[in-house]
């Protein structure tokens, strides 16, 4: 069983079985408290598969693109179960499991976009699916402001548009389960952050004057 787990948006976990069935799923809205909800949505899922964390045999964890302080926090808690449970820690694009979830109905070049906060947005695009279930890119994630999608992504006519708040724990988990059937290459252990984190390290010491 999958455990999966995706905090670029709002707060959303789930869990998928052997056969990328789903299982469970449980997600939060509010993209301020990831920290304070991931932990009881983890245990609710559990409850509702009636399953135990042993059963847990990986956890799918999405990398972004998203926010810095929301998107860490799970993948904190997603590598912190796989340490805890001696599993491993399948590491996936958030947008491309949005682009699974979205292309298995109709295969066409589709383009993701999400909210970045600050009056921007994150965008993906992807020219279909390939036989093994798993999407292709067409180009690298982009940040832009919405009145620049159109400039900003090549080629923009060409894709179906689609805008999501959160992504599917349950989708990201089936796209986890079909990339280690195919034996696909993971995502880097790099989140996908595409700006600055709000907060920064001095690059030295702090000046002090009387």
């Amino acid at each position: 069983m999958i455990l999966a787990i995706d905090t670029s948006g709002g707060t959303t976990v789930g869990l998928v079985d052997d056969g990328a069935n789903a299982v469970a799923e449980r997600s939060s809205s509010d993209s301020r408290r990831h920290a304070e909800v991931v932990g009881s949505l983890i245990v609710e899922c559990l409850a509702d598969a009636r399953a135990r964390a042993s059963d847990v045999t990986a956890v799918a964890v999405g990398m972004g693109p998203g926010p810095f302080t929301g998107l860490r926090v799970g993948i904190a808690a997603a590598e912190a179960f796989g340490l805890g449970r001696a599993v491993p820690v399948l590491r996936v694009v958030s947008h491309d499991a949005i682009a699974s979830s979205e292309l298995a109905s109709e295969n066409r070049p589709l383009l993701v976009v999400t909210d970045a906060r600050r009056r921007e947005v994150y965008w993906s695009t992807y020219s279909g699916l390939a036989s093994d279930g798993v999407p292709e890119r067409a180009d690298a994630a982009g940040l832009c402001r919405p009145a620049d999608l159109e400039s900003a992504v090549p080629d923009f006519s060409r894709f179906a548009r689609v805008d999501d708040v959160a992504v599917s724990a349950v989708a990201l988990g089936v796209l986890a389960a079909r990339m280690r059937s195919a034996e696909r290459q993971f995502a880097s252990a790099a989140p996908l952050y595409l700006r600055s984190p709000d907060v920064t390290v001095s690059s030295g010491p702090k000046r002090v004057t009387s």
